[in-house]
């Protein structure tokens, strides 16, 4: 799986990233996964013309201490379709985007 993680987080932050999380990113149901939608403007043309695959998220998983944000791009209606695909050049920069917004907002060491 592609990527982006932060690790050795210091475990008081932990309780701080999943408030930031609940805010900011939808919780899946299961334990320390949340998905943050990405807007119709970032969807490669695949993903444009699946309207019944809407909508398109990435995943971020909160460990003990670490952090993940997969690059992969999934529907959130159906698990297999040629939509659902690793991030384009802009859905990964909008990726790190949300990765630095949040290290940068909750003042985090990395």
């Amino acid at each position: 799986m592609r990527q982006y993680l932060l690790d050795e987080l210091r475990r008081p932050d932990i309780p701080r990233i999943r408030e930031y999380l609940n805010s900011h990113a939808v919780p899946s149901g299961l334990e320390g996964i949340w998905w943050v939608e990405l807007a119709d403007d970032l969807l490669s043309d695949t993903q444009q013309a699946h309207t019944q695959c809407r909508p398109f998220v990435f995943g971020i998983e909160l460990g003990k201490d670490f952090l993940k944000f997969e690059f992969l791009i999934r529907s959130r209606q159906t698990m297999r379709c040629p939509c659902i695909g690793y991030a384009t050049r802009g859905q990964r920069d909008f990726i790190l985007a949300f990765a630095d917004r949040l290290i940068q907002d909750l003042s985090l060491s990395t």
